[in-house]
């Protein structure tokens, strides 16, 4: 008899946080089918370092404020209600627009279990670890980084 797969159900409150110096992390799936978090970023501040994923397909849903996105050679900002889709192998990098906060609903499918990476960016962003401790984790966590070190100066199209 085949089995029936389970549903995963995360009650509020039973997601795993990592608190970040310019917002927070709630990790709510990690690994499997998807993994699913949500960002809230304080006014103006990035999201993660530029980067792409080879394997999954990153999603955002924009909950609320406004998000500015540099896919590939493109900026776009994206407000409340507002979906980005980034297939693998695009270059992107996001954060709160200037002068607004945000937060974002993200989903990577297929999943990777990532929590080790957001944990190790909190800690980067409190001054406790170094951004290169990540170089050796791009394949483990499927975050490629890219070299864009002013992201946010690409002209609107």
């Amino acid at each position: 008899m085949k089995a029936i797969p389970s549903a995963l159900v995360v009650a509020p409150g039973e997601s795993a946080g990592a608190a970040l110096t310019d917002g927070a992390f709630e990790l709510l799936a990690d690994g499997g089918a998807v993994s699913a978090s949500r960002l809230t970023l304080t006014t103006g501040a990035d999201g993660a370092p530029p980067h792409h994923h080879k394997l999954s397909h990153e999603l955002f849903y924009v909950l609320g404020g406004t998000m500015l996105f540099r896919l590939g050679e493109t900026l776009t900002t994206v407000g409340k209600g507002g979906l980005v889709v980034v297939p693998p192998g695009l270059p992107h990098v996001f954060g709160a627009a200037e002068g607004e906060s945000a937060d974002v609903f993200v989903v990577l499918s297929p999943g990777v279990e990532r929590f080790g990476y957001f944990e190790q960016l909190a800690a980067i962003s409190r001054g406790k670890a170094e951004f290169t401790s990540l170089l050796p984790e791009q394949n483990r966590y499927d975050v490629h980084f890219e070299d864009l070190p002013d992201w946010r100066a690409l002209p609107s199209r």
